[in-house]
């Protein structure tokens, strides 16, 4: 039956040997429970048993895979008809099998460092985020004048050089026909070409001088030039695939392969439009038509880097070193080399389906020294604290000692964006109900109902699946702590914990709490301690969490202590709406009730 699902359910197996190789970590675990004398669709009930699955997978990229399949299998299980491994299952799998790794096998080692990659702390991952946003939208707000100054230029070579073939390739001396260099006087009245003097000031003329200095000005030379423009136009190329990166999940290497359509939405009647990003992936599932949901605001990274694309592409046409197709023109590339007149070496020009390699993110600071201020990216002790929650194993050689600047990489924007997504938490609260409660309803329709066509990045998947369990278990180690408490009391709070691993001895508790074994989702208030599914689910509402609806409180939540400034905004921000609601209407109920749950809780966490 799983073999079946695994080839034909949604995702299904798209080759032989990924069928096999699925079938196989699946049927370890069936011919277990065929030794134990035990059916595998009862495995659950045998937590000693699943407590020894972890040895059937000793090798760290199997037991990763056979997560992520089970995972998978849980979300249909109402389709199968049985439960091979619940969520508090595939958690005890998922940290049993967590162990020290060589560089070689580790998927998370950096491109800098030979450790896991590291968690961005918020307020760092806040500012680059929001760093490079200005970026683009800096370069959208000058968009008309940029172009008109762009063509301009290039205009100036065509006519100075006789054509822009010319302007390409001519090898000889060069300097007598540059438009924006120093000339002999009167010497364009004698040869007909024209010369405007420093670029400095044709930048000032078109209204672009200000923002060239913001973003690129060089910190020695002081100096505006026309290479300067051309280093702007590359920093908003980057800039884009960076914020793209941030909410894709993507490798550079993907996110520097789109091409200028590959932004898409799509009509959901419950969700409204979602957009989608099509590009390709080579690397975990081979596909160059593949899907990664995402959010609306990369619409602005689209938009700007395909400005920049259509400029370059249109010089890149005309040089007939470059080679580029009637597709190439129609759909560009948004990450590419330059390819105006005055940033290329006659005989250097290279095709245009030599593609760039997106460097470093590191690179990325040091290239545009004015991206970022490196005071801003010194690391705190709050900031490494965080960190340290979800890569204890950080550096030693005091790269990441307070006081350091951070140092970015492409894949801690993977790995961040993927915990955040379950760490809500750290978000607001029409964040947590778009980023955390959408995503989830939509990879539940995405990924359990088939319900479109559609076949999304299966890596984007697995960093979701992969940081679910991990921030599960950094959840637990600190449930057993003083921050959380039980409506009910301290009794109460020691029984919901005690019950989660079958066990009266709460010395074991901290220990398994520690050992990250007990499974935990965190809420807008807390915690919740349930088994199984919840029909309510302390996201969207939190009235019956906390007996805001009349009904005493649930017993399985938990309150965490340290939300109390959050719930306190929440509260205001309520009041405020339920006045605008209309009088007893269910919208100004369901918000009253909203408020009776804020104060109990307010109430419970006050001492």
């Amino acid at each position: 039956m799983l073999a079946t699902w695994i080839l034909w359910g949604p995702m299904g197996a798209r080759s032989w040997s990924n069928l096999k190789k699925h079938f196989d970590l699946l049927r370890r675990i069936a011919v277990l429970c065929d030794v134990e004398g035990v059916v595998a669709s009862n495995l659950i009930r045998h937590p000693i048993l699943v407590g020894r699955l972890a040895a059937l997978y000793p090798n760290d990229e199997e037991a990763k895979t056979v997560v992520r399949v089970l995972d998978r299998l849980l979300r249909s299980a109402s389709k199968i008809g049985f439960i091979l491994l619940d969520e508090a299952g595939i958690f005890v799998l998922s940290s049993a099998t967590k162990k020290p790794k060589s560089r070689k096998a580790d998927k998370h080692f950096d491109e800098y460092a030979g450790e896991q990659t590291s968690y961005i702390p918020p307020r760092i991952w806040v500012y680059q985020v929001r760093r490079l946003r200005e970026c683009l939208d800096d370069f959208l707000e000058h968009r008309q004048q940029i172009e008109d100054c762009f063509k301009f230029c290039v205009e100036a070579y065509r006519h100075n050089f006789g054509s822009l073939e010319l302007a390409f390739l001519h090898e000889g001396d060069r300097s007598r026909f540059l438009p924006f260099a120093k000339q002999p006087e009167n010497s364009g009245m004698l040869t007909g070409r024209q010369f405007y003097g420093p670029f400095e000031l044709i930048a000032q003329r078109f209204g672009i001088y200000e923002v060239l200095a913001k973003w690129v000005l060089p910190p020695q030379r002081g100096t505006i030039e026309l290479t300067s423009l051309t280093a702007y136009l590359t920093l908003v190329q980057t800039a884009g695939a960076t914020y793209i990166a941030n909410f894709t999940f993507q490798r550079k290497e993907e996110v520097a392969a789109f091409r200028a359509d590959c932004l898409i939405w799509e009509e959901d009647p419950v969700l409204g439009r979602i957009p989608i990003l099509c590009g390709e992936t080579i690397k975990t599932d081979p596909d160059s038509d593949a899907r990664w949901p995402t959010s609306p605001s990369v619409e602005v990274a689209v938009d700007a880097m395909t400005a920049v694309a259509k400029l370059r592409i249109r010089c890149a046409a005309q040089n007939p070193t470059v080679n580029c197709s009637k597709y190439d023109q129609d759909n560009p590339y948004l990450f590419h080399n330059a390819f105006e007149p005055w940033a290329g070496v006659p005989r250097k020009w290279k095709a245009y389906s030599t593609r760039p390699k997106l460097q470093s993110y590191w690179y990325l600071l040091q290239r545009y020294p004015r991206l970022f201020d490196l005071d801003v990216l010194k690391i705190t002790e709050e900031d490494l604290a965080i960190a340290r929650k979800f890569t204890p194993n950080l550096s030693k050689d005091g790269r990441f000692d307070v006081g350091k600047t951070w140092p970015l990489a492409y894949h801690e924007l993977r790995r961040t964006g993927a915990i955040n997504m379950f760490a809500s938490g750290l978000l607001s609260e029409s964040s947590i109900q778009v980023i955390l409660k959408h995503l989830t309803l939509l990879q539940t329709r995405y990924y359990g109902r088939n319900f479109s066509r559609l076949r999304f990045n299966e890596e984007f998947g697995n960093q979701v699946v992969s940081a679910r369990y991990e921030v599960m278990g950094r959840q637990m180690q600190a449930l057993v702590g003083e921050n959380y408490v039980s409506p009910y009391g301290e009794d109460r709070k020691d029984e919901i914990v005690v019950s989660l691993i079958g066990t009266k001895d709460f010395q074991a508790l901290v220990k398994a709490a520690k050992n990250g074994e007990v499974p935990f989702r965190e809420t807008r208030l807390g915690g919740c301690a349930r088994r199984g599914h919840c029909d309510y689910g302390g996201i969207e509402s939190v009235a019956r969490c906390s007996g805001g609806d009349g009904e005493k409180p649930c017993r399985d939540a938990l309150y965490d202590t340290r939300k109390r400034p959050v719930v306190q905004r929440q509260l205001e921000s309520t009041e405020i709406q339920v006045g605008k609601a209309s009088p007893d209407s269910p919208r100004a109920r369901a918000l009253k009730a909203e408020i009776q749950g804020f104060e109990n809780y307010l109430d419970v966490t006050k001492n």
